[in-house]
């Protein structure tokens, strides 16, 4: 019979108490085990949550890290490219220059690759970047990135002037892309993406030194 029947035995017996029947929810040990169930559920609900909220190589920032650091890198190839085509400038500010055009290109490449083996597109779709780390911005305005019209003034430039922008805009340029790496080690969901990315930042920091030594 139902737990909300009462024998109709010990209805009977004018010598016992009126039986009470409790709900199920009423009940000690079901009310126990409602309140154990409810904190495993909402404690799993909160790991779930966390775990994509600190991968930025998983949920729908799965490859942004891979994706916004290729453009990123694309433009310091581009500034290195510009300045060694100015006349009259620094030769050891040239062999930075060349070292950051050689090393992000071949940095280029493995992003690429990587993304090719994720199957996944090589270049975000769309102009929203660095979600993987909790934000939302465009492309252009990625942490160092230096607008068009940085660009233009550098292409315009010579001799001191020239290197004077370059070291400038380069320097900014690392710094953002250090910031950008360095989370991107801590909080990547892919190994290897974080040893790319610890690597990356590595570099950077110490072209960063030698930018400020030559400049003095």
């Amino acid at each position: 019979m139902g737990a909300n029947v009462v024998d109709e035995r010990a209805a009977d017996d004018a010598g016992e108490d009126d039986v009470v029947v409790l709900s199920w929810w009423q009940h000690p040990v079901n009310v126990i085990a409602l309140a154990v169930t409810s904190a495993l559920v909402a404690e799993m609900i909160g790991w779930l949550l966390a775990s994509v909220a600190a991968e930025p190589g998983g949920g729908d920032g799965r490859h942004g890290v891979l994706q916004d650091m290729r453009v990123h890198h694309e433009q310091a190839v581009q500034m290195g490219s510009i300045f060694l085509d100015r006349a009259d400038t620094d030769p050891g500010l040239h062999d930075v220059a060349r070292g950051i055009v050689f090393g992000q290109g071949i940095e280029i490449g493995r992003m690429i690759q990587l993304l090719r083996d994720l199957d996944a597109p090589e270049a975000a779709e769309g102009d929203v970047a660095m979600a993987w780390m909790g934000m939302t911005t465009t492309h252009a305005e990625m942490a160092g990135m230096t607008t068009e019209a940085e660009l233009d003034e550098l292409v315009a430039a010579s001799g001191a002037d020239a290197d004077e922008r370059f070291v400038r805009l380069m320097i900014a340029h690392h710094r953002g892309a250090v910031t950008m790496a360095e989370f991107a080690a801590d909080r990547a969901g892919s190994a290897e993406v974080r040893a790319m990315a610890a690597g990356m930042a590595t570099r950077q920091a110490d072209e960063i030194a030698e930018l400020e030594q030559l400049v003095g």
